[in-house]
């Protein structure tokens, strides 16, 4: 399995932006699919965005337009840039990686890092 940790999140006001980024383990182009998913308090976790393999990229349609995923293979991150946040953009945000050659479903997702939590105030 690959190793995933999360950095990035806090606390921003509402139509603000934070950047999120996900450290892998190993190289992931080619090699995983990659996703954020989300869970805020009281419900349960949910797919936010993914890259596949060969770059295709997915989101929820309640982020399309604000935020944005993309891989850095130099780096081997996965970087969520979420603008115009609202307070419904609450949550801790997972990072995940799957063998898969694109997926959005959790249970095809092998790995996942500790979780960063973001808090936007209204």
């Amino acid at each position: 399995q690959v190793q995933l940790v999360e950095s990035g999140g806090g606390l921003v006001q509402a139509g603000g932006s934070l950047r999120l980024s996900c450290a892998a383990s190993v190289r992931t182009r080619n090699t995983y699919t990659m996703a954020w998913f989300r869970q805020a308090p009281g419900k349960e976790r949910e797919f936010v965005a993914a890259i596949s393999r060969s770059g295709g990229i997915y989101y929820v349609d309640s982020v399309k337009g604000r935020f944005t995923i993309s891989r850095n293979n130099i780096k081997n991150t996965v970087d969520l840039q979420m603008n115009t946040l609202s307070p419904e953009d609450t949550a801790v945000y997972y990072c995940a990686a799957s063998t898969a050659y694109i997926t959005t479903v959790q249970a095809d997702f092998a790995s996942w890092g500790q979780g960063t939590q973001v808090t936007v105030s209204s």
